[in-house]
C-alpha cells in the first residue's frame, strides 16, 4: 500500500493492514517517522532535507528514494508530477548529494521511486524507465525500482484506457537488458491502484433544481452532491459520464449544463476537459426536478479527495455491491453535529 502521509500509516494500521506492506512516501514528513520505521513500515525520502531527517531519527536503516526524473506526463500540471514545475522527489541531477546525505548516516538505500503523473503518454513513460534505470544503477545496493501509477482510465467512451501490454513491453526489456549487462536483477513495483478502481464506483445524485439563463445562456441541472463529493471535475477538469435516469421515461433529450450544491462557481461537474472553469453542456435525456443523475466513473480519487463538509454538508453514505447483488453500507451518512463537534 502506497500511502502519501503518516496519518494514511495509521489508519492502515488500524484497518488491519501489516506495517510491512506499506510504504510511506510523503510531501511532509511525519514528525514521529522513527515511530513509524519502527513499525516496520518503508519509507521513501521524498527531498534531500527528508533523507537527513530519516537519518537522524533511525541512522542504519534501509530506505527509497523517490527522485524527479525531470519529464512528467498529465493532462495538465495537477496532474503532472515530474520534470522542473513539480515539487515531488529528488531532483535528479542530485543524486550525488543524495548519496552522501545516506553514507553520511549510514543507510543503505534499497528502492529508487518515481513517478510522472496521470494519464501517462507511452513513450515518455519509456523515457523516464530508462532514465529510472540509470538512477537505480548508480546505487550499487538498490534492488527494487518503482515506477509509478498514473495509467490512464478511460471513464467517458472516447477515451482510450493505458494497454498494460503497450507501455509494459519496452519496459520489461530494458529489465531484461540490465540484468544481462550487469548480473542485477532488479525488481519491478507498480502503483495501478486507480486503473484497477477507477470505473468501479458511481456517484448516484437527485436533481433538486433546474434553471435557465436565457437565449444565450445555459440549462443548468443543480444536483444533490458535487465538490463535496467528487473534486475531480472542478480540480483537474475531469471527464465523467452523466446519465439521467428519469421518473417519467421519455426519447426527449437536453443540453444540460451539470452543478453541484455548493454556493461556489467552481463546483462544476460538466466542465470542458482539462478546463475546470470552462462550462460544457451535456446532450441527455430530458431531465426534470426529482430524476435520478448519475455519476459514473466515480472510484479511486473520488471518495478519497472531496472538499469535506463545505457549506457544512455532512459527508455522504457509501454502499458496496456485493457479488450476490445484495447491498451493505460501508460508510454511514455523517450527522451534521459532527461537524462541529471539534469546534470549541
Amino acid at each position: 500500500f502506497d500511502c502519501s502521509s503518516g496519518h494514511e500509516v495509521r489508519r492502515a494500521t488500524a484497518a488491519g493492514i501489516p506495517a510491512a506492506k506499506l510504504s510511506l512516501s510523503s510531501q511532509e514528513l511525519p514528525g514521529d517517522i522513527g515511530d513509524l520505521i519502527d513499525l516496520g513500515i518503508s519509507v521513501n525520502a521524498c527531498s534531500l532535507s527528508q533523507i537527513e531527517a530519516i537519518g537522524q531519527a533511525r541512522p542504519g536503516i534501509d530506505i527509497g528514494l523517490r527522485f524527479n526524473p525531470g519529464k512528467g506526463s498529465g493532462g495538465n500540471n495537477q496532474t503532472n508530477v515530474g520534470g522542473p514545475s513539480s515539487s515531488f522527489g529528488i531532483w535528479h541531477e542530485l543524486k550525488d548529494d543524495a548519496k552522501t546525505l545516506a553514507d553520511q548516516y549510514n543507510l543503505t538505500i534499497f528502492r529508487i521511486h518515481t513517478h510522472i503523473g496521470s494519464g501517462s503518454d507511452p513513450e515518455v513513460w519509456k523515457e523516464v524507465a530508462h532514465a529510472s534505470m540509470a538512477l537505480a544503477k548508480a546505487f550499487p545496493e538498490v534492488h527494487t525500482l518503482n515506477l509509478g501509477g498514473g495509467y490512464k482510465v478511460g471513464r467517458m467512451s472516447y477515451e482510450k484506457s493505458t494497454d498494460l501490454q503497450d507501455i509494459g513491453a519496452p519496459v520489461k526489456a530494458i529489465f531484461e537488458q540490465v540484468a544481462k549487462e550487469t548480473g542485477r536483477k532488479m525488481q519491478m513495483e507498480i502503483e495501478p491502484g486507480t486503473f484497477l478502481v477507477g470505473n468501479a464506483a458511481c456517484l448516484l445524485t437527485t436533481i433538486r433544481d433546474i434553471v435557465e439563463t436565457g437565449e444565450n445562456g445555459y440549462a443548468f441541472i443543480k444536483t444533490d452532491s458535487g465538490m463535496t463529493e467528487l473534486l475531480r471535475p472542478p480540480l483537474y477538469g475531469s471527464q465523467h459520464p452523466l446519465v439521467v435516469i428519469p421518473n417519467t421515461p421519455t426519447e426527449a433529450t437536453k443540453e444540460y449544463v451539470v452543478v453541484g450544491h455548493c454556493c461556489e462557481s467552481g463546483d462544476l461537474i460538466s466542465c470542458a476537459p482539462d478546463e475546470p472553469g470552462t462550462l460544457l453542456p451535456r446532450r441527455m435525456a430530458q431531465a426534470a426536478i426529482g430524476d435520478i443523475l448519475i455519476i459514473e466513473g466515480a472510484g479511486a480519487y473520488c471518495s478519497a479527495m472531496p472538499a469535506k463538509n463545505y457549506n457544512s454538508f455532512p459527508e455522504s453514505p457509501e454502499v458496496m455491491l456485493e457479488k450476490d447483488k445484495s447491498f451493505r453500507i460501508i460508510r454511514k451518512r455523517q450527522l451534521v453535529e459532527t461537524i462541529w463537534a471539534n469546534e470549541v
